[in-house]
This record gives C-alpha cells, structure tokens and sequence, in this order.
C-alpha cells in the first residue's frame, strides 16, 4: 500500500513537472528582455557575473539599491556558466530562469501538499494536479514567471515557506525542521521585510481561528526558526549598510519599500478596492470557483474558532489567512501594482480547487456557476469576433503597425478559433456530466499555450525590441574613440544592456538638451567594462522618430548612421550640441537635472 502511494505521489508530480515545463520553461529564451525594468535586472546581475563584485548591484555605472541580492545573485549565476552567451545569446534565458523556476518549484510544492494531504471531499490523485494547474495557469502567474524581475521569485520563495509551515503544523512527526524557516530567509533576500510581514499575517491569523494554536506555534519552532531566518537574510543589508551607508538606507528602506507604502510613486495610484478587481482577473477563467471556495473556507474558519478539529484538514482555512493577508497588507498600501498580488495566487489556486470539489455535492451551486464560468468563456470568445472594435484603440508609439501586424499574423483568428473552441467544449463537457471537467479545460488551456501566446511574444519582440538590439549592434561596429553614448526621448534599459554601454539618458525637451550637454562635462561614470571618453569631440545619440522632429534637436547638425523601426542612430558634434545647448540658456531655459532622479525607472 505504501509503495503504490509513493509510486502515484512520483506519478502526480511527474505530470505536475510536465505541465510546469511548457508553461513556464517552453521558449523561455527565444524574445529579448522587455523594457522598461527586465533589462535592469539583467544588466546588473551580468555585471555582478562579470565585474566579481557579488555585493552591490550596479546598473549603467550607478547603484541599484531598490531589491536585494537573491534575483541578481541567481541570475547572475547563470551568465556565469561556461559558453553563456553561445546557449543564451539574447541573454534571457538566464535572465529569466529564477522567476520560472520560483514558479516551477512552487508548482510542484501545491501539487505535492494536496497529494500528501488530501483535504475533505479532495480525490487524492487529480485534486493536486487540478489546483496546481489552477496556480499556473493564472494570467499574471504566465505573464510574470516569464519575466525576468523579483516578483515570481517572492511568490515561489514565500510560497514554499507558506506551505512549509503549514506541512510541519500538519505532520505527525515531532521532529525540529526549519526548511520553512530557510525559505522565508530566501524570501526577504529576494524583496525584503514584506516577505516576513506576510508570512508572520498568515500566521497569526491562521493561530487566531485554531484552539490549540500554541501546539502549533511550538510545532513550527518559532525561536530557532527566526535565528535561521536572521542568519541567512541579514548579512547582506548590514555589510550593504557598512558599505554604503546612508545612500543604502534611504534608497532601499526609505524609498523602495516606506515610501512605496505610504505615499504613491511613479503615478501608480488605484482606489482601496484595486486588488478584488486584480483578483477576478487573476484567477480567470475560472474565477466562480474562487469565490465559492472562499465561501466554503471562511465557514470552516468560523468553525475552527470554535471547535477543535483536525489540523490535516485546515489547509484551506490556512489559504483563506493567506490570501486574506495579502489583500489586506496591499490594499492598505499607497503604491499599488498588479504584481503585488502575485503572493496570493497560489493561496487562490488551492481555494479554486476547494471551490470545484465541493461543488460536487451541491447541484444547484454546480448549475449557476458552471453557467456563469461559461459566459465569461462565451465573452471572452465574443470579444475577439468583435476585435475591429477595440483594435482601433491600440495606440502604441513604440509600435505603430501593431495592429495590422496582429491580423497578418493570424493571432486574431487563432484567438478566435481557440477560444470559441474552449467553450464549446465547456458546453459539451458540462452536458455530459464530466466529473473531470476543470481538469480537462485546464488541458486544454495548457496546450493554447504554445498557440496562442508563442507567436505573441514573438510578434511583440520583433516589433518593439528587435529594433533595439539591432541599433546596440550598430554602435559596437560603428562606435570610435569610445565615444558617449546617449538616448533621447523613450528611454529603453535594453540599450544599455545590449550595447553594454553607459547611456545618458534624456527627454527630448529643451531642457533635455541642456542636460545632455552639462552632464557630458560634469556626471562621471564608469561600467566595469565601458570607461566612456569623455573628452572626445563626438557622441551617438539613440533618437526616436518623433524625438527627432522636435526643432530643437533636428537644427542641430547629425550625421545618421543608421535607422530602426522608430530609433535612429545619430553622430553629433559636441562642439554643436554645445553651442546650441548656449543659445537655449540664453533664451532663458535651464538644466533640470541636478533637480531630479536622472533615470526614473
């Protein structure tokens, strides 16, 4: 009995292994980095790899103090592997495998909790499968696992710490593991004290709805577990702090992580209740399942308040405090993001799970939400049959043929095609009485993967980041003198990561110009392998079309070098940048850049 138990839990993960490969590793190097924040990371963990300097993260000759170390560390331990750039010669893969991994890891981590711990109702084999994919398949668990910054790697690292604990809550086993400990140290490695914030929520909040909470503090071993914790995580922020000092403090304490909380920044103000909107999107298609299965859970936290019960059977009670801290803690926050939700999808997937096993014995919840999730696949189909109607609004300077390029790709009718398939099958599936139906959507939306948003990124990368790569080639071929290197108007971090280059970055305002100008005589930096000639009579300048036609920088004699998509590649005289950068002074305009957060990202 024992050994056909071991050999379904190896079969269960194999399968969850599988899936968690197309999903998350399928193509993962095949685009470039997208801007606008990928490239930063990128660019200063390959300058970690290749500088030695594993401490402090440098991006474009200035210091990066807004995450810590972890991403940079992993990423950069991929850029370090022999024969790198003949593996990854868009530098993406590496870039990119610590958020797919994150998610992998923590994908098969659900699946194997579900398995080892089946909850009321749950059928031991499928339940995990069905809610692992539930996890994976969130639209913003797609999109950020295969992105190459810090968020999939809290959710993963955080995730397994979650569940780690409540693994050692649940086992019968007295022994003193800190495994969860150990993941919650790598957790504020990777983004800092709102790892340990959440976690010590979903904690406490889960202690508060169980009698014998105390056998359960003393169970996950709270003293020598937050020793483990300290000693990993720590280290870096005191000899970051020895080593840099104030500039360190405020940068990353005061900036990045207090005032992100308390004060909106970079305009990224949204209303109290943005993250229950996040939420529906999150978990679609099969949001209906959520809530119901948020209903169910908070009945049986009601309960466990009041009466003892069997700790094996409160992982769902446990994701409610879970998800529920999460919404709580960020929904207070001044600074709101899509990615800040991303620590509760894995929390939302095993509720979605719960969601679908008990609706089996209700058939009249059953009917209204399977009506309900069919709509939504029903109007989701609609809106790509109706595309002619919100493609005209797309408006995106960066690709201004996008939107024929999408009908001549075929994207809009496979879209089409696939998603008026899905619900037909819904329809059919639920007419026949499948039990395994949300197993056999979640396959089905497992294998649109490959259709349907392979050709995207694809599509994407050609349009708005081939051009940049194109243009870093340009100047490594063309570049003499170790001339400046500057970019005026949209401003890309890829530039800087491709041409490996410092880049001054500019708006294409007047006072712009004059910044330019100023900062080529006074702002020094230096990359650990491009020492710009400062002193030398000329510049490139990376321009964008529309850039390029304000007055002020199209009076200014250039030499173009070379054009793509919308950037061209400009030689300036610094003598003539210079000269006009005086006239515009003493038209009464002024630098502002001694005022400001050169680069704003």
């Amino acid at each position: 009995m024992i050994l056909l138990k071991s050999k379904k839990r190896l079969v269960s993960s194999f399968i969850v292994l599988s899936c968690g490969l197309i999903i998350f590793i399928l193509g993962l190097g095949s685009t470039g980095l997208v801007d606008e924040t990928p490239p930063l990371f990128a660019a200063a963990a390959r300058a970690m790899s290749e500088s030695g300097d594993w401490l402090t993260p440098k991006v474009n000759g200035i210091f990066r103090f807004d995450k810590p170390p972890l991403i940079y560390w992993l990423m950069g331990f991929f850029y370090s592997l022999p024969k790198n750039e003949t593996w990854d010669s868009l530098g993406t893969l590496s870039a990119r495998l610590p958020s797919a991994l994150g998610s992998l890891f923590l994908m098969l981590m659900i699946g194997d909790t579900l398995f080892c711990w089946p909850q009321k109702g749950n059928r031991q084999f499928l339940t995990p499968i069905v809610a692992s994919l539930g996890f994976a398949l969130s639209p913003l668990i797609i999109i950020w696992s295969r992105t190459a910054v810090s968020d999939a790697l809290l959710t993963g690292t955080l995730g397994i710490s979650l569940l780690l604990f409540w693994r050692r809550m649940a086992s019968e086993n007295n022994d003193q593991c800190i495994s969860a400990w150990v993941f919650l140290g790598f957790a504020i490695l990777t983004k800092g004290p709102v790892a340990f914030v959440l976690a010590i929520l979903t904690l406490t909040s889960f202690f508060f709805s169980q009698k014998d909470w105390k056998k359960l503090l003393y169970k996950i071993n709270p003293k020598k577990g937050f020793l483990i914790t300290i000693l990993i995580s720590l280290p870096w922020y005191i000899l970051e702090l020895i080593k840099e000092g104030k500039p360190f403090w405020d940068n990353f304490f005061g900036y990045h992580n207090f005032q992100r909380y308390t004060s909106v920044v970079n305009n990224h103000a949204e209303p109290f209740w943005f993250f229950l909107y996040i939420m529906i999107l999150a978990s679609l298609p099969f949001t209906p399942f959520l809530y119901h299965g948020i209903f169910k859970a908070f009945k049986d936290f009601l309960k466990s308040s009041k009466e003892s019960c069997n700790i094996t059977e409160t992982l769902y009670t446990y994701s409610l405090c879970w998800l529920t801290s999460v919404l709580i803690f960020f929904s207070i926050s001044a600074t709101k993001l899509p990615s800040y939700w991303l620590p509760a999808i894995p929390a939302a997937a095993i509720l979605i799970s719960n969601g679908f096993i008990n609706l089996k014995n209700s058939n009249k919840s059953y009917l209204y939400l399977w009506i309900f999730n069919i709509l939504i696949l029903f109007g989701v189909s609609l809106s790509f049959f109706f595309s002619n109607i919100w493609l005209s609004s797309i408006n995106d300077p960066e690709m201004p043929n996008l939107v024929s390029e999408l009908i001549s790709s075929g994207i809009i009718f496979k879209a089409k095609l696939f998603f008026s398939s899905f619900t037909l099958v819904a329809i059919i599936l639920y007419s026949l009485n499948s039990k395994n139906i949300f197993l056999y959507l979640q396959i089905l939306l497992l294998l649109g993967q490959p259709f349907l948003m392979s050709p995207v990124r694809k599509l994407a990368d050609t349009s708005r980041q081939l051009p940049l790569r194109n243009i870093s080639k340009l100047i490594l071929d063309i570049r003499e003198g170790k001339e400046t290197l500057a970019m005026i108007g949209i401003r890309k971090p890829s530039l800087h990561y491709y041409s490996r280059q410092i880049v001054f970055y500019e708006p294409n305002t007047k006072e712009g110009l004059i910044n330019l100008s100023e900062r080529l005589s006074i702002d020094r930096r230096e990359n650990h392998e491009d020492q710009p000639d400062y002193e030398y009579k000329s510049l490139l300048v990376v321009i964008d079309k529309y850039s390029s036609s304000e007055k002020h920088w199209s009076n200014i004699s250039y030499q173009k070098l070379g054009e793509y998509g919308i950037y061209s590649l400009w030689r300036i005289q610094k003598s003539d940048l210079n000269k006009y950068s005086e006239f515009l002074v003493n038209s009464g305009f002024e630098s502002d850049w001694e005022n400001r957060k050169v680069e704003k990202f």
